[in-house]
């Protein structure tokens, strides 16, 4: 699922394609998509995009004729698999992955999903109040306050891992990038956050603003004047998250992983877990007794590289 840095570049991206451009049209292709009925989406079309903006994981297009008010708001949420695409105006949507295009008078952006399973979606709502029924409520980091930090991480008992991806905590962190954020801090994802010092809270606040602002810039470097297509939360200079098996850039141990639900949790457990390996539910039903409890005892039984 895309987070703070790929939809803070995606936004940049598209601001600077569609602010003050007309809105010709909405094409969707797929009706699932859609989550309100008004305002429709005949009614949007001529509108001038205003301004894009991100609120928690969702990307924002405020949409206005000359001195109208309310504004209208288009609402995307990519979940885990929707991407966007900016191409000449009128532009077919793909079959099969293609969801819809927002036809603006310089270009074309097209929605994809990858997969079979449609979960993206698009909200279509008038004024700042329906916009804020859709923001979960998280803080957001990047501008939070270390006090503000520790309040929302500490105001129920969660482990971190959790608590860095609850939308109702915190803004727009996910499964990749708070693996990176924990290996970065040195804490464990199991570690429960009623069980942090003042000291270890704001340790874990600028590994958060930290390894997310180094990712946005290395992102939009990536990008550059293209608009960005390789959203992944897969990347071979990432540390430890989708690293399995491969050895922690710290101290050179083969990074673990918990598979949960359509998710995986990476972490190296010399860095974070004091040489533990947490139970996975799945491998402990599978080995029982025989599951290494840590990282030594796994070594041991590992065979060499080349061996069988």
């Amino acid at each position: 699922m895309p987070e703070i840095p790929d939809l803070d570049v995606y936004v940049e991206a598209l601001a600077s394609r569609v602010r003050g451009r007309e809105l010709t049209r909405v094409r969707v292709a797929n009706p699932f998509l859609l989550r309100t009925f008004r305002p429709s989406l005949d009614e949007v079309a001529g509108l001038t995009a205003r301004s894009v903006r991100r609120v928690a994981k969702r990307i924002v297009i405020e949409l206005d004729s000359e001195g109208t008010t309310p504004p209208t708001f288009l609402v995307v949420h990519l979940m885990l698999a929707g991407r966007l695409h900016w191409k000449a105006a009128g532009a077919a949507i793909p079959k099969g992955r293609g969801l819809a295009a927002f036809d603006f008078t310089p270009g074309s952006l097209l929605l994809t999903e990858a997969g079979t399973k449609r979960r993206a979606s698009l909200h279509v709502v008038r004024g700042e109040e329906a916009l804020a029924e859709l923001d979960p409520g998280g803080l957001e980091v990047q501008t939070a306050t270390p006090e503000g930090f520790r309040a929302a991480l500490t105001r129920e008992s969660h482990t971190l891992k959790r608590a860095l991806t609850d939308p109702h905590i915190f803004a727009g962190i996910g499964n990749a990038y708070s693996d990176e954020i924990l290996h970065r801090a040195h804490f464990s994802p199991f570690k429960q956050t009623s069980d942090l010092s003042d000291r270890d809270a704001e340790t874990l606040r600028i590994a958060v603003v930290t390894v997310l602002e180094e990712w946005t810039a290395r992102l939009r470097a990536e990008a550059g004047e293209r608009f960005p297509e390789n959203v992944t939360a897969f990347r071979p200079e990432m540390s430890v998250h989708g690293r399995f098996g491969l050895p922690c850039p710290v101290c050179g141990t083969a990074v673990q992983r918990i598979v949960y639900a359509e998710h995986e949790l990476n972490y190296c457990p010399r860095c974070q877990t004091g040489g533990k390996l947490p139970a996975d539910r799945a491998l402990s039903r599978l080995l029982k007794d025989g599951r290494p409890k840590t990282i030594d005892e796994w070594e041991r039984g590992r065979p060499p590289r080349g061996g069988h």
